[in-house]
């Protein structure tokens, strides 16, 4: 744990995947957040307290990869939840039916039936739509 970290030191602006927790004090909930939205999107965002109301505060103002509420990189371990971070803090939502579609390429594809009324809708007409059209315009 590294204590009284400041915006101006290095580690401040390093993506940390190691034995290092920078550690940022706040006053409020309302600067923490503020903190995190002036700077580029976190991997992920990790929650710690049992105010409800906070929490959802936290989560509704922030845009991140995944949460964890107390606790920390549990949600990498579960593969029931797309992983990945937002913007260029990751690749994308992975893991499970979501990594699935997101490295996949979902090709539609669409043959037309012998018989075809749309066809009576494009030119040219032929007797077929002469009558019908005959039998609606009496």
């Amino acid at each position: 744990m590294v204590l009284g970290v400041t915006d101006d030191m290095t580690i401040a602006h390093e993506e940390i995947f190691g034995p290092i927790l920078p550690i940022f004090t706040y006053r409020s909930i309302e600067e923490a957040i503020a903190f995190v939205n002036a700077r580029p999107r976190p991997l992920a965002l990790y929650y710690y307290g049992r105010d409800k109301a906070a929490q959802r505060k936290v989560l509704d103002g922030t845009v991140s990869g995944n949460v964890t509420i107390n606790g920390t990189t549990m949600h990498i371990a579960q593969d029931d939840l797309p992983f990945g971070g937002v913007g260029a803090s990751g690749i994308g939502a992975y893991h499970g039916i979501e990594g699935f579609r997101r490295l996949s390429h979902a090709k539609g594809i669409y043959e037309q039936g012998r018989w075809n009324a749309t066809t009576l809708l494009h030119a040219p007409f032929g007797k077929v739509a002469d009558r019908i059209l005959g039998f609606v315009l009496r």
